[in-house]
């Protein structure tokens, strides 16, 4: 799965996961969370086991087992996903020096890495400014007019 598509599908999650908790209840399988991301629960699984770790989701064992959000969707910034399921840039350089003989080859990397850091900052910034309970009002607005 993509780096995009798995923070998609961790919004996914935890907005759903809101949604019922809003509704009072709060422990989920990852069963009934994937039937509204419409994809496999081991899937959901490995993307609840980040968010977990992250200390953005917590799970019940034994009777009533599942996953309850660990914390209120207000408080849970997009960026606080981001860090859960991003374990790489989102740009990378090549993997490879390029040729140093080359002017190009020998100043394509210093002249990216400001850019691409740059970038980088610039969607930090958006994200830490919504929130899940941003993504679920946004999610749930009524869109017929």
């Amino acid at each position: 799965m993509s780096a995009n598509s798995r923070m998609t599908v961790a919004v996914h999650v935890l907005a759903w996961m809101a949604l019922v908790h809003s509704r009072g209840r709060d422990v989920v399988t990852s069963d009934q969370i994937a039937m509204s991301v419409a994809t496999n629960p081991v899937v959901i699984r490995r993307s609840l086991a980040k968010l977990h770790k992250a200390h953005l989701a917590t799970v019940r064992h034994g009777a009533g087992a599942g996953w309850t959000l660990a914390r209120e969707p207000e408080s849970i910034a997009l960026l606080d996903v981001y860090r859960a399921v991003h374990d790489e840039p989102l740009f990378a350089l090549h993997r490879g020096e390029p040729n140093q003989a080359c002017p190009v080859g020998r100043g394509i990397q210093p002249a990216l890495r400001h850019v691409y850091h740059d970038a980088e900052e610039a969607v930090r910034r958006e994200l830490a400014g919504v929130s899940i309970a941003d993504v679920l009002r946004e999610t749930m607005a009524d869109r017929s007019g």
